[in-house]
Formats: structure tokens, C-alpha cells, sequence
């Protein structure tokens, strides 16, 4: 649930202030026998979907999530899948839930019925330099889907071969993209190349793909935070969900920016 949506829905009468004032009540802190505290108020104070860490979690701590949080908020994210939760996952059999789930990325969404993602005016470019990077670059992907922006992917891009990446740029910028999101591993050029090319924020994410000295992704990450083009952003070695959320905020803020513009 988010918040604009229930002062909006209360601005114009489609609910009472008694009903707005139970909504907003329920974000709160869940207890799941003392094991999992879960702060279910995060989505309406920040606009980010709920993120749960799946490694290290058990089924049953995963399954009391999806039991007792899911009906209240409407939708969480699980990211970093184990093979067995992706299993779990697959075929379970709750009334009333629905789950999406991207094995590549292994990442899932997990939503009531009925919950719609909430749409905005926004554009992220998502370019991964090969194809052992498309893992994270799908982790990116749907979290900013499920963050309401259009995204635009562009995979095995990668320096090694620079007529594809001019090639990725003039998508990019044919599809007006907001901000790009750039994938590499090895030694993490790629997004120090999209940021020279391109007038709009640049979330460069590296990757632990890559091997001697240097390897696991720290070469990369040293590079990218050496870049010399300005407008380029790092998040940390391999984390997809941060660059998703991060580029979600940008598009969602210029597209309340096109909305005010618009009049709407």
C-alpha cells in the first residue's frame, strides 16, 4: 500500500478518514515468534517494495513471511533464491497469492490477488557487458519493475566488442531513458564508456565475475569508483536489488515531475 494512493483515495472520497486512519495503522512492526521482526510500514514511508534477503532463511521462516505479511502489505521480494525456496516457491498453493519468479536472477515476486504494481512515467535503460552477468542485471530488473518504472534491457554488450555498445547507447537514447543502469564484471569498463556516451545518471554495478588478481568482482569495483566520467554512481559487488531500487527512485521522481509539468 502506499501512501500518496491512500491520501489521494481520501482527497477525492473514495474513503472515509476512518478507513485511511486503519490503513496507515497497519504499517507497523509484525512479530513472527520472535524469530522474524518485520517492519511492514517500509514501502509507505520510502516507496520501495518489500525486500527479503532469501539466503540464510529457512523454508519455514520464508513461509511465515509469505503467510502473514503478504495479506497485509500486498507484495514481497524475495532475492537471492536458493534452489530449494525457488522450489518451494514454485508450488505453493495459497489461496489469495500469486508468485512470479525469475530463475536467472533467482529472484521472485510474491503478491495477494489482486495487488496491482503501481505505474509510472519512467524509463531505465539496463545494460549487462556479458552474459555471465545477466544474472544481476535481472535481479536490477525486476526490482524496478515492481517499482512501477519501464525498463529497457540491452545484454552482452560488453567493451570487448565497442560496436555493441554504441549500438546499446543509440537504444538507449531512442528510448529516451531517464537512467542507465550498467552491469560488468572483469574490469568493469563498461559503465565508465555508457557514462561518457549519455546525458542521464549512470548506476554502474560490478559484478564477481572475473578471476586472478583482482578477481570476485574487486577489480571491477575499484574501476568503476575510479571512472573518470562524471554522472556515474557505484553500488556494491553484485547488488542488483540496490541499483533497481536506486534508478526506481529517479524514475519515479521525474515522473511526478512530467505529471506536475503535465497538469495531471
Amino acid at each position: 500500500m502506499d501512501l500518496r494512493k491512500i491520501l489521494e483515495d481520501l482527497a477525492k472520497g473514495k474513503t472515509s478518514v476512518e478507513d485511511a486512519l486503519k490503513q496507515i495503522r497497519l504499517f507497523s512492526i509484525e512479530y513472527l515468534d520472535n524469530v522474524i521482526r518485520f517492519d511492514i510500514g517500509r514501502e509507505m514511508r520510502r516507496g520501495v517494495p518489500e525486500i527479503v534477503f532469501g539466503e540464510g532463511k529457512s523454508i519455514e521462516d520464508l513461509e511465515r513471511i509469505v503467510l502473514n505479511v503478504v495479506p497485509k502489505i500486498g507484495r514481497v521480494i524475495v532475492s537471492r533464491l536458493t534452489i530449494e525456496q525457488i522450489s518451494y516457491l514454485e508450488n505453493i498453493r495459497i489461496d489469495g497469492i500469486e508468485v512470479s519468479i525469475n530463475k536467472r536472477g533467482r529472484i521472485a515476486v510474491v503478491k495477494r490477488r489482486g495487488f496491482e504494481t503501481p505505474k509510472y512515467d519512467c524509463r531505465i535503460g539496463i545494460v549487462a557487458a556479458g552474459t555471465a552477468d545477466i544474472h544481476v542485471a535481472e535481479e536490477a530488473k525486476v526490482v524496478a519493475e515492481e517499482m512501477g518504472c519501464k525498463t529497457i534491457a540491452i545484454y552482452d554488450v560488453g567493451i570487448a566488442g565497442f560496436q555493441r555498445v554504441l549500438e546499446a547507447v543509440k537504444i538507449l537514447i531512442e528510448n529516451n531513458v531517464d537512467v542507465v543502469i550498467a552491469v560488468a564484471g572483469m574490469e568493469g569498463a563498461l559503465p565508465s564508456v555508457i557514462a561518457s556516451l549519455v546525458d542521464v545518471p549512470v548506476i554502474g554495478v560490478p559484478t564477481s565475475v572475473g578471476y586472478g588478481a583482482g578477481g570476485e568482482g574487486v577489480a571491477a569495483l575499484y574501476s568503476m569508483l575510479q571512472a573518470c566520467p562524471l554522472g556515474l554512481a557505484v553500488v556494491n559487488i553484485d547488488n542488483g536489488v540496490n541499483a533497481g531500487v536506486v534508478a526506481g527512485l529517479i524514475g519515479r521522481r521525474i515522473s511526478v515531475y512530467r505529471q506536475c509539468r503535465e497538469g495531471r
